[in-house]
């Protein structure tokens, strides 16, 4: 594993100091048959797509590994579980405090409880595995999505705090094809689920269009719903945003940059909140909240979008 962590290190630059970012892992198991690889390979462009276009994501910043060598025509890594703890190992070393990591798993699960899993190249990673590689990123702010079938059982293995566990599925016994995938993926590259119309996607309006959508799907077939969509922490989902389209304004862009500064600063205060004296924490909160307060009303006042 040292190789290829080295090797996926190689092109990738340390993100500079202070500044919050974004990171996407992706993986795409095996798909079995022609239909389902399709089906993965869009939600794969998709998710890149928006990643770069929409969230500014540097391809530094994006690993994307996939059952094939190719991806869109690109050369990728195989999504074996070796490969899968590399990228994990190299994220470690260059996701800073109060970054985002999204990680999205695409594929036909199987298992249940902690030997869930989503079926790779070769022998399978475990939910009790990506558990074990996600304790390195206890300062930041984790999305994790599981899109597979039968994965609702990776909610309570990997969920804690600022951690957003998003699942297809809310039992390992729902296996049937899953709709979710396609619907998420939608969500993440167009403007239709952002619901405030804030010009943010935020990781809870991106779920509820799925799941609403997946419904809606159901319902014009007049099928019974087999899969029912899981969120392990709404009130984080809905703090935590995948992006923001650019300002055409330099002065509102530098604005919600700032903003957005003091908003890593408040993600990086709650996760040392344990460690604190409490009326320092609830100082430094209060200081930073009034803060973004201010910046907000300036964004306003110059006639941007909150």
């Amino acid at each position: 594993m040292a190789c290829l962590a080295a090797g996926l290190a190689a092109s990738v630059p340390i993100a500079s100091a202070g500044a919050q970012r974004m990171h996407v892992l992706v993986v795409a198991g095996l798909s079995g048959d022609p239909a389902f690889r399709q089906r993965f390979a869009d939600a794969v462009t998709a998710t890149r797509t928006a990643a770069v276009q929409r969230w500014g994501v540097s391809d530094s910043s994006l690993l994307v590994l996939t059952e094939d060598s190719l991806a869109a025509g690109r050369p990728v890594r195989r999504s074996t579980r070796e490969n899968i703890g590399a990228a994990f190992l190299v994220l470690s070393t260059r996701v800073q405090p109060a970054d985002v990591l999204m990680v999205l798993l695409i594929g036909h699960g199987s298992g249940e409880g902690p030997q869930s899993k989503v079926n790779l190249p070769g022998p399978d990673a475990t939910a009790t595995e990506y558990a074990a590689w996600l304790r390195p990123f206890a300062a930041q702010q984790v999305v994790f999505v599981n899109a597979a079938t039968g994965s609702g059982d990776f909610v309570p293995v990997l969920a804690g705090p600022g951690r957003v566990v998003i699942t297809a599925t809310r039992s390992a016994l729902e296996k049937n094809d899953a709709e979710f995938l396609q619907h998420f993926t939608r969500a993440l590259g167009g403007d239709d689920a952002d619901a405030d119309k804030d010009g943010r996607l935020s990781v809870h309006e991106a779920f509820r269009f799925a799941r609403t959508e997946v419904a809606k799907s159901y319902e014009r077939t007049n099928r019974m719903l087999t899969e029912h969509a899981v969120v392990s922490d709404s009130l984080a989902a809905a703090r935590i945003t995948f992006g923001r389209r650019a300002a055409a304004d330099p002065r509102i862009a530098a604005l919600i940059a700032e903003r957005q500064a003091l908003e890593s600063q408040v993600a990086a205060l709650r996760a040392k909140k344990a460690s604190m004296d409490t009326t320092a924490y609830e100082a430094e909160l209060e200081r930073l909240l009034l803060a973004i307060a201010e910046k907000s009303q300036a964004i306003r006042a110059a006639g941007g979008d909150l």
